[in-house]
Order: structure tokens, then sequence, then C-alpha cells
């Protein structure tokens, strides 16, 4: 089991999603806890890492938490992840391994692994994206 956070993001109906140096999908911006941070302190530092821009602690809300079928392991691995929203102060740019971000749709779905799909899916089911 991987064990994940993400910050779900959306701007004018878009997700906004990131893709590594060497990868072909995009997947929600986030990664993993280091030993001892709670939630917020993990997914604040790998957003600062990764797009350069700074989460409110104060406003992280629980969006979902979801288990799916983790890309690219053919062992049948699973992600857990633990989505939330939050506000941000700064603009979203490619930072340290993060080679291009993307505003998808749900018509942009098969760019995204299972977990990506799926936050994209429960985000047009409430409206909240086209």
């Amino acid at each position: 089991m991987i064990d994940s956070l993400a910050w779900v993001h959306v701007r004018d109906r878009r997700l906004l999603c990131v893709r590594s140096e060497g990868k072909r999908k995009f997947y929600l911006p986030g990664g993993k806890r280091e030993p001892g941070e709670s939630d917020v302190a993990g997914l604040c530092r790998e957003i600062r890492e990764e797009l350069g821009v700074e989460l409110d602690p104060l406003s992280f809300s629980l969006f979902g938490v979801l288990e799916e079928q983790a890309d690219g392991f053919a062992d049948g691995r699973l992600v857990h992840m633990t989505a939330y929203t939050a506000s941000h102060r700064g603009t979203p740019r490619p930072r340290g391994e993060v080679a291009e971000l993307g505003w998808l749709s749900s018509a942009e779905a098969g760019h995204c692994p299972p977990a990506g799909r799926r936050v994209l899916r429960m985000l047009t089911e409430a409206g909240r994206i086209d």
C-alpha cells in the first residue's frame, strides 16, 4: 500500500494536475508524509516543493479518502490517498520533479491514473468541473 496526500484544487472548472519528469500520466499534486509529519504539514511541504505556493493550514478541508490501483505497479499495489482542499497564496508553477502542470476536465480523465480519474468523477458529479 502506498500512503499519499493530495491537494484538490479547481480553477475555472478544471482540476490542477501535475506530470513528473519521465512520466506520461498526470497526478494530483502532493506526495508522501515524512516521519512524524501531520497531513497538513506534509501536504504544505509537498505543494511548496512541487508548485512553489503556500497552502493555508487553517483552510484545510477533507475532500476524501480513496483507495485505488496504484499506477505503474504490476503487483496490484494500492494507493491510499487522503485528499484535501485548501486555499493558497501564489501562482502554481512547475518546480522540482514536476515537469508540467495541467488543468484537466472530466473529458481528459484518461490522462490520469485511477485515483485521479475518481477525483475527476467526484468533482463532475458535484458539478464543480466540466
